[in-house]
């Protein structure tokens, strides 16, 4: 049975987990393997613990889905990032900045539970449109978005990704899909 509740600072660890298993199975074929292969969930943990999005003043909230006790999913959502900037914040839109989920649980329901929960909360903030970033090459994601409501609404961005031995970064584009929380 799933459950989902807030991230606390102790689950940085359980939370880059999923996260680069996420990106690891989500972009394989599209992400430059070398990228996916050095991902590091130690070095992942720590930047969450940086970032703080656990702490309770944070503009990001972080939900968790467990299952069993483990995190199986997790969701980030706030105020809209003007050019994906934290420091640029929109107060009018709500925006869903991550949404990652075990590969073993795609397809359950987790993933549409994550960001139901998401929705809610955005709309407890007050927000009644909200977006979110998907890179243009995953196809699952953006079948999800698609099939939650989501439409892309013409804005395109390039998700630059630094290369080891300091070689130029592969870009990859990234759609803007939109949606309203009202309906």
């Amino acid at each position: 049975m799933l459950t989902i509740r807030r991230e606390e600072p102790d689950d940085a660890e359980a939370v880059a987990l999923v996260h680069v298993h996420g990106w690891q199975a989500g972009y394989a074929g599209f992400m430059p393997d070398e990228v996916l292969g050095r991902l590091n969930v130690v070095a992942w943990a720590q930047r969450r613990r940086d970032v703080g999005t656990a702490d309770p003043e944070h503009p990001f909230i972080t939900l968790l889905g467990e299952v069993d006790g483990s995190v199986v999913g997790f969701t980030t959502f706030g105020p809209y990032r003007r050019n994906q900037d934290r420091d640029d914040l929109d107060p009018t839109v709500g925006e869903v900045v991550a949404l990652y989920v075990e590969p073993a649980h795609w397809g359950d329901g987790t993933a549409a539970a994550l960001l139901d929960a998401a929705r809610c909360g955005l709309t407890e903030r007050g927000w009644a449109d909200y977006r979110a970033w998907v890179l243009a090459d995953n196809r699952r994601a953006r079948r999800f978005c698609e099939r939650a409501g989501l439409s892309p609404d013409g804005e395109r961005s390039t998700y630059q990704v630094p290369l080891a031995g300091g070689g130029p970064p592969v870009g990859l584009v990234e759609l803007r899909y939109a949606g309203r929380l009202d309906g």
